[in-house]
């Protein structure tokens, strides 16, 4: 029988919709999931190391997010940067797209760009003639659901307090929670995922099994891949970091390369004993992650009780411990 893309809704009041942080990072709730017990805990996330065991090891996402959304002088266009191929090349993805043909120009700051490019998708290729300020110019591609633009704190607060190899278009939000002192206490090490435009994209197949994933760039570094293969649980930060590991297998190695996974039921996990995450939109392929880890039945009682206990939702909500 076919897995359908309708299994993994829910229903959300748009209140439980976070559109701005916590005034503390470390200050979420934490819905903690028993995944062989069907326990489900409420408890804070500061509490996170209270389900850690001697010799564990928390793998988090080091991609720092770019102000990646760019307007051009006259209002009419938007451009997001979906990947610099070069200082002056950006592909990008163009609103409204049938102003910008081949051979078309707008300015930014000043500066010239021209469709060198059209892709089958309808992505541009455009040529700059001078470098764009994006810390001057550009916008944090906010996701559409927090219903604002993004602000002069989001270039904090969007952003993990670790965060340090420029490139990712959306945070990976389940290290957003972390604060510098908590992470003292916790065996950890870093692995890159640039998180791409392909988090916005929703599931349009009715199976599951006909959805086609994005694919997104990573590296993992020899010492991550040492302190890996000799944890004891190794605990995944996120599902960028989930999808990372299990694209490698076992033994994890170092990697430089892309990956365009899609862990969805029934899946068995090679690498990651454990998952730290956010809520997720309904029927996304990260729910369907996370119900692959612990099963789709029990994620979706959890969703549902998260509902009724009215925690945050998504990037700057509140999150899950899978364990």
């Amino acid at each position: 029988m076919p897995l359908l893309t309708k299994d993994f809704d829910y229903h959300l009041p748009e209140e439980l919709i976070a559109s701005r942080p916590l005034a503390q990072r470390s200050a979420s709730r934490m819905l903690v999931v028993h995944k062989d017990s069907g326990l489900l805990e409420h408890r804070m996330f500061i509490d996170l190391c209270e389900y850690l065991e001697q010799d564990d090891l928390l793998v988090l996402n080091d991609t720092k997010v770019i102000p990646a959304r760019v307007f051009s002088d006259d209002g009419k266009t938007e451009l997001l940067c979906l990947d610099r191929l070069s200082p002056f090349e950006w592909r990008c993805l163009v609103r409204p797209g049938k102003r910008m043909k081949l051979g078309r120009s707008i300015r930014v700051g000043g500066i010239t760009g021209t469709v060198s490019e059209v892709y089958e998708n309808g992505d541009r290729l455009i040529q700059w003639n001078e470098l764009v300020d994006l810390e001057k110019h550009g916008h944090l591609a906010l996701p559409h659901y927090m219903g604002r633009d993004d602000e002069l704190a989001d270039r904090d607060r969007y952003q993990t307090v670790f965060a340090r190899e420029e490139g990712a278009i959306a945070a990976p939000t389940a290290g957003l929670h972390f604060t510098p002192d908590l992470l003292d206490e916790i065996p950890h090490a870093f692995l890159t995922l640039h998180v791409g435009v392909g988090t916005f994209r929703p599931v349009s197949a009715a199976n599951v099994a006909d959805h086609v994933m994005h694919s997104e760039r990573y590296t993992v570094n020899t010492e991550t891949a040492q302190k890996v293969n000799a944890a004891n649980r190794v605990i995944a930060v996120g599902t960028t970091v989930t999808r990372v590991l299990e694209s490698i297998g076992k033994p994890v190695c170092e990697r430089r390369s892309a990956t365009d996974i899609f862990i969805h039921p029934p899946y068995e996990f090679k690498v990651v004993d454990g998952l730290l995450t956010n809520f997720h939109l309904p029927q996304s392929t990260l729910i369907m992650l996370v119900s692959a880890f612990a099963g789709q039945e029990l994620v979706m009682e959890a969703y549902r009780k998260a509902v009724e206990q009215r925690y945050r939702f998504f990037s700057y909500g509140d999150c899950m411990l899978l364990v």
